[in-house]
């Protein structure tokens, strides 16, 4: 577990499910669990991850030991995922209240007013504007946008899957896939299309295959990816291309990719093209 970073455990075998801090998660998280039902075997993991260990002190483990200890992880998860419902639940009735009692969003918001953008729907709760964002047609979750760009779901609710949508489907032959909310602002603005905004790359796909399943075979689908061209330098792989290209061929949908003016390094996504050719610059 050290190797994780988790270190200071007193571990019990009693075969309780223990749960403690994942070390690259904020401090209280909660996201780590173990069981140990025998000073011979345990199993660990991590919820954020789905990940699972067993191991033993040596030698050859006691089978029913081993079989105590994969039932209890059984448990832990099943007991993780009611937890999980729950508290899904209860950030959706939040969104559901917040949604209703906010405002229109001001289009002199700071955020707006640096990208240029119109709110298209936006609503507003004291200095944070709202998305809403929805799974299998509910509203489940907000994304709330603070005046200085930075951007948080409500905590607990449920992110995998999630979307919002700017403009209409309904009568659309093309319909745009984008990550952010103000990217998605800006294609609307620049091609009219409808725009679903999956909120980040690791939605893109799962959202793209909802979208596929919906709407008429003969309506076009166009993902529009983020360039993450500054990851390959850090040794890491360009994550909007990767899972953009991902999401369109999962559905056979059209792809288009940002194109940079000559000399730009730093724009990565649509919303940062436009802002960079009016002379606004990116956020």
């Amino acid at each position: 577990m050290a190797a994780y970073g988790v270190t200071g455990l007193a571990i019990h075998p009693d075969g309780a499910v223990h749960r403690f801090d994942a070390a690259d998660k904020t401090k209280g998280n909660r996201n780590g669990w173990y069981v140990c039902p025998s000073l011979e075997v345990a199993v660990y993991g991590f919820w954020h991850t789905g990940e699972q260990h067993t191991i033993t002190t040596g030698g050859k483990a006691d089978p029913a030991a081993a079989a105590e200890a994969r039932l209890a992880a059984q448990r832990a998860r099943e007991q993780r995922d009611v937890e999980r419902r729950q508290q899904q639940a209860k950030t959706a009735e939040q969104a559901r209240h917040w949604w209703a009692t906010a405002g229109a969003a001001d289009p002199s918001h700071p955020y707006l007013s640096k990208k240029r953008l119109a709110p298209h729907g936006l609503r507003q709760r004291d200095t944070m504007l709202l998305v809403p964002l929805f799974f299998e047609s509910e509203l489940v979750n907000l994304e709330r946008i603070f005046p200085n760009g930075g951007k948080r779901p409500l905590p607990g609710g449920r992110v995998k899957g999630v979307a919002s949508l700017i403009g209409r489907l309904e009568g659309a032959e093309r319909v745009l896939v984008a990550e952010g909310w103000s990217t998605a602002a800006a294609l609307h603005e620049a091609m009219g299309c409808p725009v679903v905004v999956a909120r980040n790359a690791d939605n893109l796909a799962p959202v793209a295959r909802r979208l596929r399943q919906r709407l008429p075979a003969d309506v076009g689908i166009t993902i529009c990816g983020d360039d993450d061209r500054h990851l390959p330098a850090q040794g890491l792989a360009n994550k909007g291309r990767v899972a953009a290209r991902h999401a369109a061929l999962a559905i056979d949908a059209t792809l288009l990719m940002p194109s940079f003016c000559e000399g730009c390094e730093t724009c990565t996504d649509f919303a940062d093209i436009r802002l960079c050719r009016q002379g606004g610059g990116r956020d």
